[in-house]
């Protein structure tokens, strides 16, 4: 009796300790459900914040506004590092009109992550050097985000022509969309953020 005791103590142990995990997933699940219900992309910004939650604490909307923009960020790097390897390899076989067009784009791309960079940056002082100066940290914070944003879109204009193999302009598009989607989110969960802040601080929208 002593072993099949044991045994099943085990089994309950580990069914304890699963259905303990799966709810405490569940909860953040909820949470962020909630915070990304506003966002144009909301399952993709509860993908992108659920990994980065910890489950036993609650991150402010700060917090989640940067984990956004950092995603955000690491996407646009690995977009540009995919968009300069084709454009090398397109410059290698001739096709040098179709290699221009993704040079131009991979130096929009750059812009698009100086201007994230320097909008995560941004967000990280915002709140620590007064009230007063809230405002011009959130419109910069939009402006450089925003300008991100009208750089994917340029790009992919760009490269809606020419010969481009099938493959390699899907494996493109879907990156520029992935990195769109993020931008997007990104600046609904930012607003979120500003939003509650003046709030709780009784700071007028400008």
């Amino acid at each position: 009796m002593a072993p099949n005791f044991h045994s099943f103590f085990v089994l309950f142990f580990t069914i304890f300790v699963f259905s303990a995990a799966v709810e405490s997933v569940s909860r953040q699940r909820v949470y962020l459900e909630s915070q990304c219900r506003s966002a144009m992309y909301p399952d993709l910004c509860v993908r992108t914040l659920l990994p980065y939650i910890n489950k036993n604490s609650v991150p402010s909307p700060q917090r989640l506004a940067q984990i956004s923009l950092a995603s955000c960020l690491s996407k646009a790097r690995v977009t540009r590092a995919y968009v300069d390897m084709v454009a090398k390899k397109l410059n290698e076989t001739g096709n040098s009109q179709d290699s221009q067009a993704l040079e131009d784009c991979v130096h929009q791309i750059d812009n698009g992550v100086d201007q994230i960079t320097r909008s995560f940056k941004e967000l990280q002082h915002m709140g620590t050097d007064g009230d007063e100066n809230f405002a011009w940290h959130e419109s910069n914070v939009q402006s450089w985000v925003s300008a991100a944003l009208t750089d994917v879109t340029t790009c992919i204009d760009g490269i809606t022509g020419g010969v481009i193999g099938r493959r390699e302009k899907a494996m493109i598009n879907a990156r520029f969309l992935n990195m769109k989607q993020l931008a997007s989110n990104s600046l609904m969960m930012f607003t979120r953020y500003t939003t509650r802040y003046r709030a709780s601080r009784g700071i007028k929208n400008p």
